[in-house]
């Protein structure tokens, strides 16, 4: 089995550059995954991994074998695992793994589907949470439009918990995304400040795509004309907005209710 003790190696270098730059993952098409769940979850989500590192003082060659037989294993120094590692306190385990493309086309809708279309999300954890959020509720998909992060970014990794590999995720241009769903007959209900109504107060149970903005600017104005119907969620403090992955879950968990799960 190979070994590797040294951070110089050409090999980790190019993984370290994998962690810190979006160029570098969109060039080789790969990125890092960091500890045993979402290892698990990556495989199960149809993620190809191409290359396994680990830290044997935390985990074995034989148990590394679960995941699958013909995965290249790497055993790697702490010094190496300590400038890979992401994460604090992790079961000493990283892998290299193929991106996916996350087109539109690529969606597979049930007959009634419930998406999460999210614009210009910029901050890691806010998108990790609408994962996270997605994930619990089942959607059948998640869109991001117009995106500010590169998905494969460590932190949105490690802040969905796994979850970027469990959800169904396509990205595109607002104009792309509404085209998708117009074309597609599925209703859309942004929510924004402006001409809206309170969001209880619609019918979620037939083809339905949820829109959140950003906390400081909102939904843009492609977003608000293309709506089937624009929704507000009340507030009763002195502020006019709330997390986006707090209004979100709001607004999904409504459409599960309504939708009888």
């Amino acid at each position: 089995m190979k070994q590797i003790t040294s951070i110089q190696n050409p090999f980790i270098k190019s993984l370290v550059l994998l962690q810190e730059k979006a160029k570098a993952r969109k060039k080789s098409g790969s990125f890092l995954i960091e500890g045993k769940r979402e290892i698990e979850l990556a495989i199960k989500g149809g993620y190809e991994i191409e290359t396994l590192l680990f830290l044997p003082e935390l985990i074995t060659e034989k148990h590394l074998r679960n995941f699958h037989p013909n995965i290249e294993l790497i055993e790697i120094s702490k010094e190496v695992y300590q400038k890979l590692a992401y994460r604090d306190t992790t079961e000493g385990i990283l892998a290299v793994a193929k991106t996916k493309s996350l087109q539109l086309s690529d969606l597979k809708l049930s007959e009634n589907p419930l998406i999460l279309v999210a614009e210009a999300p910029e901050k890691p954890g806010n998108i990790g949470a609408l994962l996270r959020t997605a994930d619990a509720a089942n959607l059948d998909a998640v869109i991001i439009a117009n995106p500010k992060s590169d998905l494969y970014n460590p932190n949105i990794v490690r802040s969905s918990v796994g979850c970027l590999f469990t959800n169904q995720i396509a990205t595109g241009t607002t104009d792309e995304i509404i085209a998708f769903l117009k074309e597609r007959k599925i209703n859309i209900y942004c929510a924004t400040l402006q001409n809206s109504t309170s969001y209880h107060t619609q019918d979620y149970t037939t083809p339905t795509a949820l829109v959140v903005g950003t906390e400081a600017t909102g939904l843009t104005e492609e977003w608000r004309n293309a709506a089937t119907q624009n929704i507000i969620i009340p507030m009763q403090g002195e502020i006019d907005s709330m997390n986006v992955s707090v209004a979100a879950a709001i607004l999904i968990f409504e459409a599960k209710r309504q939708r009888g799960f």
